[in-house]
Formats: C-alpha cells, structure tokens, sequence
C-alpha cells in the first residue's frame, strides 16, 4: 500500500475523517492534483494540523507546533548562517536546534529526501532529524526568528551587545517613580536610540499600522500589526526595555518618570523623504509599561472614492446624500475600519471653495487644506459638542464630527442638520441601520431623525489577496450556494462559472498571501419609505432592511461576497469578517 494510502487510513483510524469522507477527498486530491490532506482540508474535513499529526504517525516523527513550544529556535546557535532565510522560505523549512551532530528542522513533509540531502549539506555533513509541523505555523515563526523587512532590529540588537555597560536598568523606587537622571541617561543612549529607530523604520516598511511593545516576566514581546493581524517580530533584550520606553517618552514629550499612570503622546519622523506621524499611549501593566504606536503615514492614504472599495450602485448612492445641501450622514463600524479615510475621501470628492468645511476630532489624522479643523481637548473644556456648538457661529456649510458618543453630541448634529448643514459622523454599532436605533436610544424623537436622516453606511476592513501569488481554488457546493443566495446579485451567477482564490504566500508579500486592505460597505440611502417607517416605527430594523432590500441596497455580507467572486480577497476573509444574515 502506498504512503498515500497510509495517511488516509490513519486519519479515519483516528476518527478524524469518516470513510465517506476518505473517498471524497480521494476523488478531489486526484481531480485538483493536490495531496490527499490539502484535499480534505480544503473540503472542510478536518484541518492543517490534524493532517501534520497524521503524517507524524504515518513516518514515525515528531509533531511540533508553538502549543507544544517544540517550534521554537534555540537561540545563540547561529542558525541563520546554516539555513538561510531564503532557503527556509523557499522550501518551508526552519531549523530548530544543533545537538551532538544533529541539526533538528521542522519540515511538511518527512517523504522529501531531496530536502533532507540538501540540508544535509548545508549543515556540512550534521545528521538530521526530522520534525513535522503545519505550513502556516512554519512560515510565521521563520517570521520571527529571521525578522524580515531586513532585520534592522536584529543588526542594531547585536551593535549593541558589543557595548552592554552603556544600557542599565532602572530601578523603581517605592512609589512608583523612578531617577531622571538616570532614566535619561538610558534614553538617550547610542545602542537605545539606534534601537528605537530600527524598530520605526522596520515596521513603516513592512506596511505596520501599529506597534505593540511590552514587557513580561522573563521577555519583551515585539508585534506588529501588518493588514490587521499582529506579527511578532525580534523584540529588545529585557534590560533594554525600559531605555527604550524612556526614549519613546522623550520623543513623544512625556514625562518620562512616571510610570505609574497612562500616558498619550504624538511625534513626528521623516523616513525617505515621507512625513510621518506617531500617535503613542503607554499604559503601566504588572510587569512595566506596554507602549502601543499608532503609524499615520499620509502619503500611504489615499484620498480617492473611487480606490477604497466602493462598488458602484454604493457610490452613488453615499454621493446623492454627501452633495445634499443639508442632513445627517452616519458611518458606523468598529475602531480601526477606516471610518475616517472614508469620510475625508467624501469631503475630499465634494471639497469646493464655495463651501466652508468644519471639523472637529479627536485626534486629527488627516490633515487637509480648505478644511478648518479643531481638535478636541476635553481638558479644557473644548469638547466635541462645545466645538459644534461654536461651529454654528462660524458660518459653515459642512460639518465632520470624529464621533457622536453622547446624548448633547447627537442633538447638537441634529440642530446643525435641522438648520441648513449638511454633517458628517461616525457611530459605533454593528452594522448600518442599527445607527437608528442608537440616535433614537440617545433620544432623538423619531419624527425628527426621519426628516433630517440622509445616508447611513457601516465598513469592515479585508485583506486583499497578493496578486503575485494568488491561487484559484475549486469552491464547495455549500459556499456557492450561499454566494448566489446572499451576494443579492441580479441577474445570480452561473454556479459553474464562480472561481474563488485563496492565499499561498510568496516573497512579495512575506508569507502571508496578503497585501493592503480594502473596504466592504454596506449604504442605505434613506428612501421616502424608510423615513415613513423611521416616523412610524422608530427603529424597527426588519422592516428597514426589508425596505432596503426592495430598493436593491445589499449588506456587509453581500458586498464582501462580490469582492470575493472579483478574486480581490479570499472566501476565508469574508466569512472572518462579515456575520450570516
């Protein structure tokens, strides 16, 4: 019997599959030319690590994976110059430890001899011992043990090992607070501020929107958060942590002695000839402070409504509302979704020197000429409704409000809208039509909303495929199924016709098979019908959705699907990101 047929056996042995689902993914592995087990899982079977376990029975080897902490690289054994990291991506393979003349690594597949007799020598004749571990989990720890994006931490890490006694820690008094003349002393440091500088320039270009630093027992963990999804990344020794805090403190005006109580900062870098802005909050945590970096690159925004997702029926329907002389204009979704690029993107689309623009934030990311902006600064008493309220004195004719979070905030938008100005803001709610039902909570009559009301619109952010590496795949019947019936498109498509990708991964776009996000919306322009219902009814969503639907408006869901059939991302993003109707 040949291993092939091994594997199969093992698994319905196991109870992981059952025969019937044996023979199915045998027929699918021979008809898409794949191996039996990327067969199963992309039937839905069972998933990438039972097969690995599988595989480990099958040929007798370990099974390593980050929950067992056996897929891990020992540090200090110069592994990178024995596998490099080419090589390790280009065959998915990652050294693990050198023992008495063993070189262990963590490979797919234990069948590949080729592999091993290149590895072999490699390793200048070391013995090797095979472990088995799944694609993805090998891939994201050749992440973090090789640094890519040209491991500029890594280099200023090792710069400053030839010189250890510049970096001290400092020590915590009683209460908290620390020596600032030794703190300072830390800070500014060569080893700590070439680190500090690594550390930025790394994540702008890996495309990072933020950076997470923190402190535990025994380490310091470095992330970075690339298209959504935090990656770690080689972070400073423990002894340098608090150096590098104190510099991120000095850069961003801190105090940097104080540890006991958050902290809100912002700074500003020049990294190839490009501006960019830092939004820094420090937060103290049992083991030290975590500092989290907002990156706000402005030449990587794109202020363009036709490159940010919208499909067209939505477009027109977001710009009927936007260039209306006066009324209410809501965006809703979680932090982080864009909300505020969609919005500048608008006012950028209707900007005019005949109009006069207002808004107030907090903060102000996007800065714009022809717009007057004010930033919030509720210290002082400059709140998002005293801002509005002053707004209405300055003659305007647009207004954007960072974000409506109480009742004085709403009513105050109300009014400018009742009287003449057309306002733009965001909310925080699930979906688009639940905004209704929260102006309406935050005790706006119905009777009121319903006159002033113009669009309503939620996003969601979804990574977007590589287009280097993208790979078709053959649908299951369910999925498309469920895409004819939830896509909402007219006339449905040829079921035999629908392709959907999926992510591979390739030097391009680091492993990942992602690259840059976009948006999926879902617009509700507010029809005589809705207002009826929103006079009558207040926020009885079904009957809205139902009055949507007639008028041939879709949801987050049915958006997401069309990005999926246009090969633009992957059917496992939209079903992450979006919820069944």
């Amino acid at each position: 019997m040949s291993d092939k047929l091994e594997l199969p056996d093992i698994l319905v042995a196991s109870g992981v599959i059952t025969p019937d689902q044996k023979e199915k993914a045998c027929r699918g592995a021979i008809a898409s030319k794949c191996s039996f087990g990327e067969a199963a899982v992309k039937l839905g079977f069972t998933t990438d690590e039972a097969i690995a376990i599988a595989i480990s029975k099958q040929f007798g080897v370990p099974y390593a994976s980050r929950e067992n902490k056996i897929l891990r690289v020992e540090k200090g054994q110069n592994l990178e110059h024995v596998v490099s990291e080419s090589y390790a991506r280009e065959n998915c393979v990652l050294p693990l430890f050198l023992d008495e003349g063993v070189l262990a690594v963590a490979l797919t597949n234990p069948e590949d001899i080729m592999l091993r007799d290149n590895l072999k020598l490699l390793a200048a004749g070391l013995e090797i011992q095979s472990f088995v571990a799944t694609r993805a989990q090998i891939l994201k720890a050749i992440d973090e043990f090789y640094t890519s994006g040209g491991g500029m931490i890594e280099k200023s890490m090792a710069s400053a090992a030839t010189s250890p006694d510049e970096v001290q820690e400092v020590e915590s008094t009683n209460d908290g607070r620390v020596d600032l003349d030794q703190m300072v002393k830390g800070a500014e440091g060569a080893q700590v501020v070439s680190l500090v500088n690594a550390i930025l320039k790394q994540a702008i270009n890996e495309r990072g929107s933020d950076i997470h630093l923190e402190s535990y027992d025994e380490r310091v963990m470095l992330r970075f958060r690339i298209d959504g999804v935090l990656y770690e990344r080689m972070a400073p020794l423990k002894k340098d942590f608090n150096g590098v805090i104190s510099r991120i403190k000095i850069l961003s005006k801190l105090d940097i002695a104080e540890r006991r109580l958050p902290q809100d900062g912002t700074f500003s870098i020049k990294v190839q000839n490009r501006n960019i802005d830092l939004r820094v909050s420090i937060c103290p945590t049992v083991f030290g402070e975590k500092v989290v970096m907002r990156i706000l690159d402005k030449g990587a925004v794109e202020l363009n409504i036709d490159k940010i997702g919208f499909e067209p029926r939505q477009k027109e329907d977001f710009l009927l509302g936007a260039h209306r002389p006066h009324g209410l204009i809501f965006i809703t979704g979680p932090t982080g979704s864009g909300k505020t690029t969609t919005l500048y993107s608008i006012l950028n689309t209707i900007r005019t020197p005949e109009l006069n623009f207002m808004t107030i934030e907090d903060p102000v990311e996007i800065k714009m000429a022809g717009l007057n902006q004010v930033q919030v600064r509720a210290n002082i008493g400059l709140t998002f409704a005293a801002a509005l309220r002053s707004f209405l004195r300055q003659d305007p004719d647009v207004i954007l409000v960072g974000e409506v979070r109480d009742q004085e905030t709403a009513q105050t938008c109300l009014r400018a809208a009742l009287t003449g100005h057309l306002v733009l803001s965001t909310l925080h709610t699930n979906d688009a039509l639940s905004a209704v039902v929260r102006l309406i909570d935050l005790g706006i009559e119905p009777f009121l909303l319903s006159s002033s009301l113009c669009v309503v619109a939620a996003q969601r952010l979804v990574r977007k495929l590589c287009p280097h590496c993208k790979k078709p795949c053959q649908p299951d019947a369910k999925d498309v199924e469920m895409c004819i019936r939830e896509s909402l498109l007219d006339p449905p498509p040829d079921p035999a016709r629908i392709t959907f990708f999926e992510a591979r991964g390739c030097d391009k776009c680091a492993r990942t098979g992602y690259s840059g996000r976009t948006a999926i919306y879902e617009v509700f322009l507010i029809i005589p019908e809705m207002r009826e219902i929103i006079y009558k009814y207040g926020g009885d969503l079904a009957r809205l959705r139902d009055a949507a639907q007639r008028a041939g408006m879709w949801t987050l869901r049915a958006s997401g699907w069309r990005k999926a059939i246009a090969g633009t991302t992957s059917l496992e993003e939209i079903l992450s990101v979006t919820i069944e109707e």
